[in-house]
């Protein structure tokens, strides 16, 4: 009897702290839907394994980046983002049904996924962490409008070797600020973010400049800055 008591005490106590993390979890979140996050992970580990090396970013308010830039990354990262939920289910359907006929496993991750996992994941391909960013993507769209997120992740995305978001990006590679950026240097800068510690804006390989003109092939193609007017 007294074993029982003990383990429901046991089991009351760790519900009740994990309750308690979520909830301050997503009292975070909603901060953070108002006010800008001073660093994520990916800068925070960048920092850890680089110490003598500066990270290169400079907030921007989302008014004050070109509207080339958030086309670009939705053109190339993920078309259906003013759809979903944060999590596209229809394009995890279809990398799955790809897989099952043969072809290799592509990432279905979406734009807001990539903003969670940058915010607060660390990288790798596990399952336990594909399942963390899942469920946050989900909380974040929750909490968070479009619009937000997409001005949250053109900050924190990494553009280059400690280079993170799109106006220290801007300044790095064209020298201008990301208010001033084109569409071709808003494609050519959403090129790299697969890979930016591999890809390269500056000296860009056949298959990065193959990626720009499909990426402003899409720009075209989902009607150009009318796409996303109404976010």
């Amino acid at each position: 009897m007294a074993r029982k008591s003990l383990s429901k005490r046991l089991f009351r106590s760790v519900a009740w702290v994990l309750v308690t993390l979520v909830l301050l979890f997503l009292s975070v979140l909603l901060l953070f839907r108002y006010v800008n996050p001073p660093t994520s992970a990916f800068m925070l580990g960048y920092s850890f394994t680089h110490p003598h090396k500066e990270v290169q970013q400079q907030w921007v308010s989302f008014s004050d980046i070109s509207p080339w830039m958030p086309l670009a990354v939705v053109a190339s990262e993920d078309q259906r983002f003013p759809d979903h939920w944060g999590v596209d289910f229809v394009a995890i359907r279809k990398a799955l049904a790809e897989y099952h006929a043969g072809d290799g496993l592509r990432g279905a991750s979406t734009i807001t996924q990539q903003t969670a996992k940058n915010l607060f994941l660390w990288n790798g391909r596990s399952f336990v962490r594909k399942t963390l960013e899942a469920g946050l993507a989900l909380a974040v769209d929750g909490l968070w409008p479009k619009r937000r997120i997409l001005e949250v992740y053109l900050n924190i995305a990494e553009f280059g070797p400690g280079i993170y978001g799109v106006e220290a990006a801007s300044k790095a590679y064209f020298g201008i600020s990301a208010r001033q950026l084109s569409a071709s240097q808003s494609a050519r800068l959403a090129a790299v973010l697969p890979n930016p510690k591999v890809l390269s804006v500056t000296s860009p390989s056949p298959y990065v400049r193959d990626r720009i003109f499909w990426i402003r092939g899409q720009m075209d193609q989902l009607s150009g800055l009318h796409y996303l007017k109404d976010l």
